[in-house]
């Protein structure tokens, strides 16, 4: 099994993640009023550098974490373009821990554990590296800027 082998819900429907099969992947939990949020702008940043190559920013929106996801589809999506322009694929609203996990995130947890092993998401703007096979190949904190992940990004290229 490999992140391709995953259907994710959109605002209109689902969509089947083999839609990016080939691709190098950063998928993201994201949130509209989190202190991380403007990692949306660096978010896009490497979307725009990186994606002629084959790479795409996947955003999932959480409210799990401090309520800092409120909004409906709709309102994320206008606050997404309007505040940073954003052009990556933002899907719908999911869980990432507990029972109502999304099946993708409970496939990137195990794929690539936090410290000490932990699967548990910690907070909003956790990053999931995701070569080109479909397989998750390493977690960033919240606390990573989007930035810095540019020479792991290159070397998945």
């Amino acid at each position: 099994m490999t992140v391709t082998d995953f259907t994710v819900r959109t605002a209109e429907g689902e969509r089947s993640l083999s839609d990016y099969a080939g691709q190098v992947l950063l998928i993201v939990n994201v949130a509209s009023k989190c202190g991380f949020t403007p990692q949306y702008a660096g978010l896009e940043a490497l979307y725009r550098q990186y994606g002629p190559r084959g790479f795409t920013v996947l955003g999932f929106p959480c409210n799990q974490f401090g309520a800092q996801e409120p909004g409906d589809a709709a309102e994320i999506a206008n606050f997404c373009t309007t505040s940073y322009d954003v052009t990556f694929p933002i899907f719908a609203k999911v869980e990432v821990n507990g029972a109502d996990a999304d099946p993708l995130y409970d496939y990137l947890k195990t794929g690539a554990p936090g410290v000490l092993g932990s699967k548990a998401i910690k907070w909003n703007f956790t990053k999931f590296l995701v070569d080109r096979t479909g397989r998750p190949v390493r977690r960033y904190a919240p606390t990573t800027k989007p930035e810095e992940l540019a020479a792991e990004i290159e070397a998945l290229l």
